[in-house]
C-alpha cells in the first residue's frame, strides 16, 4: 500500500517541481519562490522560501551531497543556493536571455546543465560557475534533461519531442524523435541494466510526453564502441499528456503525474502498475522519490504538494528495501544502516549513528546501555523504539536453509552472492571478491584460466534478484 502521509499547501500558484536531498525536500511555483522542507518532520526551514527570481520558477535539483540546490527561472537565471542558510552562491545568467525551463547537476557535481525555451543548453563548471560549453537543438525549447549515473553523457528533451543525447564535452552524439507531441520529462535509472553484451554498461531511460505514454529506452555508451540508444517498450497508463516521471533510487519503480491529475506507480522489473494515486485535484507537474527512503513527492497545479509512503508490508517492498533488511544485515555499510533508520521513521538518528561509525554489525549488537551511554540517546520512548526495531531485524536474520542453488554461490568464495557482477568471461561473481582477484594483478578468468578480454564488470541484477527472491523465501 502507498498512503499520504503529508499535504504541503505554502505555495500562491501552481506547483512546478519537487525534489529531494537525503534530509530535505525542495519546491518551487509559478509564485517566484522556492522552499525548502526537513525530511524529519516536513516543517519549513528557517530561511525558507527563497527569493530572487522575478519571474515563474520552472525547476529545482539538488547537488548530489545536498549542500547545493539550483533553481531555474523564466527571468533567464539559473541560481545557486546554500542550502543551509539560504544564502545565493551565484545567478548565472542565459546567454542569450532566454527563460530557463531545465536544470541538473552532473553525478560528480562539477557541471551543471541549464536547458531554454530558446533550444540553447548550457554546461556550467559547478565550481567556478562559469560558462564551460554552450550548444542547442534544432527545434523546439530544452524542457527536460537528465545525466547518465557515470557522468558520461545527459540526455536532453525538447518540446518539438526530440530526444537529444549529449557528451561531457558537450558534442552531440545522438537525436532522435521520441514523442510526436513533444516531451515533458525524462529520467535516468541509477541502476544499471545486467543485459547485453559483455564488458558493457547498459542504463535504462524513461521519457514521457504529450502523446499520454512513457517511453523506456537502452542506453549504452563506450568510447570503444560508441553510443547507443534502444528502445525498449511503453508503459501505459495514463489518459492524458504525461508531465513528469521519475525512477526510485534503487531503480524498482518508477512514479509517473499527468494531465489527468494521477499518480501511477510501475513495477520497472514487470512494467505491471503497482498504484494509481488521484488525490490532486489539478494537473500532476512533478514527482520525485527520496534517495534514501521509502517516500516520493508530487506536485501540482492545485498548488500542493503531497508527500507518500509505501507501506513497508507491500509486495513491492521485497524490490525495494526488504531486500536489505533480509540479507546480510551484519554486513551492512553505515549508509544501508542510515536506510534503514530513515524507512523505520528514525532519521533524527541518522546523524548520531554515522557520528559513531554504527554498520550493520555494530547495529545487531546494540543494547539500550549502549544506547543511551554511548550514542546519548536521552528520550527513554526513543531507545525503545530503537531496540523493538532491532529486535524484529535480529529476527529475520536466521540461518540460511540448506540447499542453495550452485548458480547463487560465487565461484571464488563459494558464498552467496550479495552484490553478483557480470566478467568478461561470461561468468558472474561477488563484486568484491572479482575485485581482489583483478586487484593481485590476475588477468585470467578464475574459472577457465584464460585471458580476461576486459576488466569491466557489470552489475547482473537479474541474478542478483532471484537470489533476493530465494533468500525472502528460505528466511522465513
Amino acid at each position: 500500500m502507498v498512503k499520504l502521509i503529508h499535504t504541503l499547501a505554502d505555495h500562491g500558484d501552481d506547483v512546478n517541481c519537487c525534489a529531494f536531498s537525503s534530509s530535505l525536500l525542495a519546491t518551487c511555483s509559478l509564485d517566484k519562490t522556492i522552499r525548502l522542507y526537513s525530511l524529519s518532520d516536513f516543517t519549513e526551514l528557517p530561511h525558507s522560501p527563497l527569493k530572487f527570481h522575478t519571474y515563474a520558477v520552472h525547476c529545482c535539483c539538488f547537488s548530489p551531497s545536498g549542500h547545493v540546490l539550483a533553481s531555474c527561472s523564466t527571468d533567464g537565471t539559473t541560481v545557486l543556493w546554500n542550502t543551509h542558510n539560504g544564502e545565493t552562491l551565484a545567478v548565472m545568467e542565459q546567454p542569450t536571455g532566454s527563460p530557463v525551463r531545465v536544470c541538473r547537476f552532473s553525478p560528480d557535481s562539477t557541471c551543471l546543465v541549464s536547458g531554454a525555451a530558446d533550444g540553447t543548453v548550457v554546461l556550467w563548471n559547478a565550481q567556478t560557475y562559469k560558462l564551460y560549453r554552450c550548444g542547442s537543438v534544432k527545434d523546439g525549447s530544452l524542457v527536460a534533461c537528465a545525466f547518465s549515473p557515470n557522468g558520461n553523457l545527459f540526455v536532453t528533451g525538447s518540446s518539438c519531442g526530440d530526444l537529444t543525447v549529449w557528451d561531457d564535452k558537450m558534442r552531440c552524439l545522438h537525436s532522435e524523435k521520441a514523442h510526436d507531441l513533444g516531451i515533458t520529462c525524462c529520467d535516468f535509472s541509477s541502476q544499471p541494466v545486467a543485459d547485453g553484451e559483455q564488458g558493457l554498461q547498459f542504463f535504462r531511460l524513461a521519457s514521457c510526453g504529450q502523446d499520454c505514454q512513457i517511453k523506456i529506452w537502452v542506453v549504452s555508451f563506450t568510447h570503444i564502441l560508441g553510443f547507443e540508444l534502444k528502445y525498449k517498450s511503453t508503459l501505459n497508463g495514463h489518459c492524458a499528456p504525461v508531465l513528469a516521471c521519475a525512477f526510485s533510487h534503487n531503480g524498482q519503480m518508477l512514479v509517473s503525474g499527468s494531465v489527468d491529475k494521477s499518480v501511477i506507480v510501475y513495477d520497472t522489473n514487470t512494467e505491471n502498475i503497482l498504484h494509481t494515486l488521484t488525490q490532486h485535484t489539478r494537473y500532476v507537474t512533478s514527482c520525485a522519490f527520496a534517495p534514501n527512503t521509502l517516500l516520493f513527492a508530487t506536485g501540482s497545479m492545485d498548488k500542493t504538494v503531497n508527500i507518500w509512503q509505501f507501506d513497508l508490508e507491500t509486495p513491492c517492498q521485497a524490490r525495494s528495501t526488504e531486500d536489505q533488511a533480509k540479507q546480510f544485515t551484519e554486513d551492512w555499510s553505515e549508509d544501508d544502516v542510515s536506510m534503514w533508520l530513515c524507512a523505520q521513521g528514525l532519521s533524527d538518528l541518522v546523524g548520531i549513528f554515522k557520528m559513531n561509525n554504527i554498520d550493520g554489525r555494530e547495529l545487531l549488537n546494540l543494547t539500550k546501555e549502549s544506547l543511551a551511554d554511548d550514542l546519548k540517546i536521552e528520550s527513554l520512548g526513543l531507545r525503545s523504539k530503537v531496540l523493538r526495531k532491532i529486535e524484529e531485524l535480529r529476527t529475520k536474520v536466521k540461518t540460511l536453509s540448506s540447499g542453495i542453488p550452485d548458480e547463487f554461490l560465487c565461484p571464488i568464495t563459494r558464498e552467496i552472492m550479495k552484490d553478483p557482477v557480470i566478467a568478461s568471461d561470461g561468468y558472474s561473481y561477488e563484486k568484491e571478491a572479482m575485485e581482489n582477484w583483478i586487484s593481485k594483478k590476475k588477468r585470467t578468468s578464475p574459472m577457465t584460466n584464460l585471458l580476461l578480454p576486459s576488466m569491466v564488470l557489470t552489475p547482473n541484477r537479474t541474478l542478483k534478484m532471484a537470489i533476493s527472491r530465494w533468500l525472502e523465501t528460505h528466511q522465513k
